[in-house]
């Protein structure tokens, strides 16, 4: 996927205007296992509560770049596409508009993790106006959601319904609540690499292909490199 788009680098961004969504977990997750699949990446720490930083600490390898804070993010991003970088993760702050929305207006897709719940619903809202504003794509990804027993759980199924009334694209699947998904982290690793073949690492496995093809579909759409939604 080195040339989607045909700029060789893709911009993703985690934002959500709740706290504990999943942002670092998720950027943390992927960038592991892009990491393992040989994919040049770059992690940017855009939250000061630093915990992608920490995790890059722990993981304390040189397979993974990191920068950290919002500052000159348009030259950190030439720095990085001149460098070879096939992929940029930024994790944003849950309550700083202005970072966010900087990092929204450099992104080519932005995911929005979503626990399923009331609240967590309703917080999603903000996030989707910045990104429609700044005609950016963007899609909901179900975070620490209730084991699947044959369907969605009730809560899902709930949170689902409610994107869909406000007509936000959601990722078809979801990131179960799982052990392996923290202990992993707090090993400095992915869960990919900390518990091979488990089912947390086919979750993440399944988005990162649904992420490629969603900048597939992005490219299809706009015949370069997602600029509109």
């Amino acid at each position: 996927f080195a040339e989607i788009g045909g700029t060789g680098m893709n911009v993703l961004v985690f934002a959500s205007r709740k706290g504990g969504s999943g942002k670092s977990t998720l950027a943390a997750h992927l960038g592991s296992y892009m990491a393992e699949h040989s994919r040049p990446t770059l992690l940017i720490d855009a939250d000061p509560q630093g915990s992608l930083a920490l995790w890059h600490r722990v993981r304390g390898t040189r397979d993974l770049g990191l920068h950290v804070g919002t500052k000159h993010l348009a030259g950190t991003l030439t720095k990085a596409r001149r460098a070879g970088a096939e992929w940029v993760l930024i994790d944003t702050p849950p309550n700083a508009e202005a970072p966010v929305a900087e990092a929204i207006r450099h992104a080519d897709l932005v995911v929005i993790p979503m626990r399923p719940g009331l609240f967590d619903v309703d917080a999603v809202r903000a996030t989707i106006q910045i990104c429609r504003e700044l005609k950016k794509p963007y899609a909901v990804v179900i975070n620490a959601a209730p084991a699947k027993n044959g369907s969605d759980d009730p809560m899902v199924a709930d949170a689902r319904g409610a994107m869909q009334a406000l007509d936000v694209p959601t990722w078809s699947g979801q990131i179960t609540h799982r052990p392996e998904l923290s202990l992993s982290l707090a090993q400095g690793a992915g869960v990919n690499e900390f518990s091979v073949g488990s089912s947390g690492s086919e979750e993440i496995g399944s988005l990162w292909r649904a992420l490629t093809r969603s900048f597939e579909a992005i490219e299809a759409m706009t015949g370069k490199h997602a600029q509109s939604a």
